[in-house]
């Protein structure tokens, strides 16, 4: 299954980098996760890894996944190492007049009989479809939070 969510955030690339980039954010924004703990020496970057679950229905899926595309601030990729087959991808790009457009692809497999897997894949997508939609307007809110801080911080400074 692949599953697509987007969102318009109106604030800089490298604001919103700052927080897909960095795994000890993920529970702050990411809906239906319930865990996202680093499991390499190295926290961030490519070849770092993250033991993640989301919760989908009643089951907690996931597993240990590997960061393999890492080119801030705009493309951040990975891919299952064990657990949930599954591949995942934030591509950020600078929109004209400002902000960025966000872009959260997450494709996985659900192993079994191929019938069943099929269905069970179908009817878990609309969960993660919903969980990831709700993560990026989380994700805009925590961004924007963060920017209004970073402004209102420099204004007191001046």
């Amino acid at each position: 299954m692949r599953v697509v969510a987007t969102i318009d955030v109106p604030a800089p690339p490298e604001a919103v980098w700052a927080w897909v980039s960095d795994p000890s954010r993920y529970l702050e924004f990411m809906v239906g996760a319930t865990r996202w703990d680093v499991e390499s020496a190295q926290p961030i970057g490519l070849g770092a890894r993250y033991r993640m679950l989301m919760r989908v229905g009643a089951v907690e899926l996931g597993g240990l996944i590997e960061v393999v595309e890492f080119v801030a601030p705009a493309d951040l990729a990975w891919t299952s190492i064990t657990g949930v087959e599954q591949r995942g991808r934030w591509r950020l790009r600078a929109r004209d007049g400002g902000g960025t457009h966000v872009e959260l692809r997450l494709t996985y497999g659900v192993p079994g009989f191929e019938p069943a897997a099929w269905l069970i894949g179908r009817i878990a997508a609309r969960t993660v479809r919903g969980n990831l939609r709700r993560s990026l307007r989380e994700l805009r809110r925590a961004v924007v939070e963060d920017e209004l801080g970073r402004r209102s911080g420099r204004a007191r400074a001046a």
